[in-house]
């Protein structure tokens, strides 16, 4: 049994998830876009210009307000785009597809028999590990 080609077997099963056809179907409406490219474009000059000025030994505050603002307004803009928030909850669903996987591969490792193991009964995490003490 090779295990790389058994990776490669599970890449391709994961290309076949409805999640990760959503995301790459997402993904491509989004390339598409040219609103949308446009908006996220600006929101990077915005932040060199942002990046540029605070370099400054004399930095405007106002400017400096002023490219936070504009900031803000086009990032909630483009947030609000109904492509991009498709795209979003495509990535998150793919990320937390790709998180359990990760959590039974490490249990596994940990020695946890891989046909039974759960990631979300392992424990029940907050966050917080001081909180906590039962990560595996």
């Amino acid at each position: 049994m090779d295990i790389i080609e058994i990776t490669r077997q599970l890449g391709a099963a994961i290309q076949e998830d409805e999640r990760y056809i959503a995301f790459h179907e997402a993904r491509k409406i989004n390339e598409a876009d040219t609103d949308l490219n446009d908006m996220i474009n600006k929101i990077q000059l915005i932040h060199l210009s942002y990046q540029h000025e605070a370099a400054k030994d004399d930095a405007s505050e106002e400017k400096l307000q002023a490219y936070d603002k504009e900031f803000s307004e086009v990032y909630e803009a483009v947030m609000a785009n109904e492509n991009m928030q498709r795209y979003e909850a495509a990535r998150k669903a793919v990320d937390e597809m790709m998180n359990k996987i990760t959590a039974i591969l490490a249990l596994c490792v940990q020695g946890e028999d891989p046909a039974t193991c759960d990631p979300e009964a392992a424990h029940d995490c907050s966050g917080d590990c001081g909180s906590c003490g039962g990560c595996h």
